[in-house]
């Protein structure tokens, strides 16, 4: 459960606990994305040795692939994908705005057309949860209908109705002892649909409240305006998790609204895509200026990557297409992410937030 440690005096931004099965998260904390029960390129011990204190899985796509009768089979998703930390496991939802994916929504559940066999299967908000307590994490996420960006009115507004129905049916699913729920609050860019989700929602008593339908495309004026209004919906007691936010200067902006935890593949996206993290902005390695730099990607980094190679071998890498450079980008990406929700909570502890803020923006100017 969260618990709530200190709250900075000048802002919203709050460090605090939450206890679960394996071990407590300090917040704020940023999750890897392992999607398909791996954080692409890395092995848990990288993930670890950087400080990742939880992960996150999408239990839609273990459903898929390989199955829950494998992964019971392993003994729960913790030891299928050798993983000694906290696992939260997304429900699906995101994936019915996704164009490749076959679905139909009604007001049972999904009904989709698995591309593995071509056979058409129904996910309901039951099955969902019934699949999270096999995979054994340690905070699942219920079934949610998230809209696309520029939906109407009238279309979030009954997407929304849908997710609060599917919560009260999720309530009745009998829960793992160990095993935390987090409703996900939605409502597009409407107030009034936003705050009606919300007060239904944080009736039902869930463990946490996820924040999700942001990030998908709205301009970030929209999402932070959205965060503000939406943050305050959930009570102080309770985790508020940001779904999908991973950039510096996005996650300082959700943090200092009162937001705990986030996830995003962002990092390890932009790792896999050459484009390197610093405190003094982005990098592109594959630049032809880089080629004969032998310094660390960040001087001011302490992680494996900065410490043993250099921008030139980075360089070299990726302009030969060699797997390792996926690797090394990835643990320097994340790294420095961990870095920054861990001097967040420090400042916050020390009510210096907002200098903390200013100090890591300002490097990038």
């Amino acid at each position: 459960m969260y618990e709530l440690i200190h709250k900075d005096k000048n802002t919203g931004a709050r460090a605090g606990v939450l206890r679960t099965a394996h071990g407590i998260i300090e917040t704020p904390a940023f999750m890897p994305v392992a999607t398909k029960a791996t954080v692409k390129t890395l092995i848990p011990e990288e993930l670890g040795n950087m400080g990742t204190q939880a992960i996150i899985s999408n239990a839609f796509h273990l459903f898929l692939s390989p199955g829950m009768d494998i992964i019971r089979g392993a003994g729960g998703l913790h030891k299928f994908m050798h993983w000694e930390h906290a696992i939260f496991t997304d429900s699906g939802g995101f994936q019915m705005i996704r164009r490749d994916f076959p679905f139909k929504i009604t007001d049972d559940g999904i009904t989709y057309k698995n591309p593995r066999d071509g056979k058409k299967y129904s996910y309901t908000p039951e099955i969902c949860l019934e699949n999270q307590k096999i995979l054994g994490s340690d905070v699942a996420m219920i079934l949610d209908e998230c809209p696309p960006y520029g939906s109407e009115y009238d279309v979030v507004e009954a997407s929304v109705r849908r997710t609060i129905e599917w919560a009260k049916r999720a309530k009745d699913v009998e829960k793992r002892a160990d095993q935390l729920i987090f409703a996900i609050l939605q409502g597009g860019i409407f107030a009034a649909i936003r705050e009606k989700c919300a007060t239904e929602l944080v009736a039902m008593d869930f463990d946490g409240y996820g924040i999700g339908g942001l990030s998908i495309g709205e301009p970030k004026e929209i999402m932070n305006e959205v965060l503000k209004y939406s943050v305050p919906f959930v009570p102080e007691d309770k985790a508020r998790y940001l779904m999908g936010v991973g950039s510096p200067v996005e996650l300082l902006d959700s943090i200092e609204s009162g937001v705990d935890i986030f996830d995003s593949a962002f990092p390890t996206r932009n790792a896999r895509h050459q484009t390197l993290m610093t405190g003094k902005g982005d990098i592109d390695i594959a630049r032809g200026k880089f080629a004969a730099d032998f310094t660390p990607v960040d001087e001011e980094c302490g992680c494996y990557t900065c410490r043993n190679y250099t921008r030139a071998y980075l360089h070299h890498l990726f302009r030969e297409s060699e797997l390792l450079a996926l690797r090394l980008a990835s643990i320097h990406n994340l790294h420095y992410v961990q870095s920054i929700v861990k001097g967040a909570r420090k400042a916050i502890l020390e009510d210096g937030f907002v200098e903390f803020k200013t100090g890591v923006i300002s490097g990038f100017s």
